[in-house]
């Protein structure tokens, strides 16, 4: 059975995961804690739950959700996977952090990169990777198919969609990931996003003004 913890770090108000399973064994996605307490925070749930942690995993690689991926790289020492279209955020961190008035902290670079498809496991879990590009190039989804769950990054949001109009954003590409690739997910998937609350697809589906808005453009005239 998989467990989830949802934090909400930064002045970005970003969601970071924490999925587990009876194993104890723990995946840190999208670790955007910035601010001392922020990271403590985060440790001291780890420690709390005795939890251990085996992979650091980005669904994208934009600032508000990476602050925090160098503090968890050296603090556990685990495997740190995204995909390849995203690293050039990682490698310009600190001169975009300049951009916004921040310091920050440079990330370590991908051990390993992820595609379409693949399967990410911990414990007895298993996720499997949905590139859906459109709010970034590098941008993926993880779905773990037996609790019809999905860690959903900035692609889709409540009544909402990711921007795209910031670096390697395109509107097409990310309107044909929601529609082609999220939408085929059962209705019943929750979907965890990036920011704000907890939606699921057949929600989305149905009144999604942006989804409805795409959707009536694409009709034969």
């Amino acid at each position: 059975m998989i467990h989830l913890h949802q934090f909400v770090f930064n002045d970005f108000q970003e969601n970071t995961y924490l999925l587990w399973d009876e194993t104890r064994e723990c995946a840190i996605i999208d670790p955007g804690c910035f601010y001392h307490n922020e990271k403590e925070d985060l440790k001291k749930f780890i420690e709390g739950k005795n939890l251990n942690p085996v992979l650091l995993l980005n669904t994208h690689c934009h600032i508000d959700h990476v602050f925090g991926n160098k503090n968890v790289k050296e603090t556990y020492q685990i495997p740190f996977l995204a995909h390849r279209d995203d690293e050039f955020f990682l490698q310009r961190m600190t001169t975009t952090g300049q951009i916004y008035g921040l310091s920050v902290e440079s990330s370590p670079l991908p051990d390993k990169f992820l595609n379409e498809g693949d399967e990410v496991k911990f414990g007895n879990t298993i996720l499997k990777v949905i590139h859906t590009p459109g709010h970034s190039p590098g941008g993926i989804c993880f779905y773990h198919e037996e609790s019809s769950t999905l860690i959903g990054g900035d692609v889709l949001f409540q009544g909402s969609i990711g921007r795209f109009d910031l670096p390697g954003g395109n509107y097409e590409t990310l309107m044909r990931s929601i529609t082609k690739k999220l939408f085929l997910l059962p209705d019943e998937t929750k979907v965890y996003t990036g920011h704000g609350s907890m939606t699921t697809i057949g929600e989305e589906k149905r009144m999604n003004p942006f989804v409805l808005e795409y959707e009536a453009e694409m009709k034969p005239k």
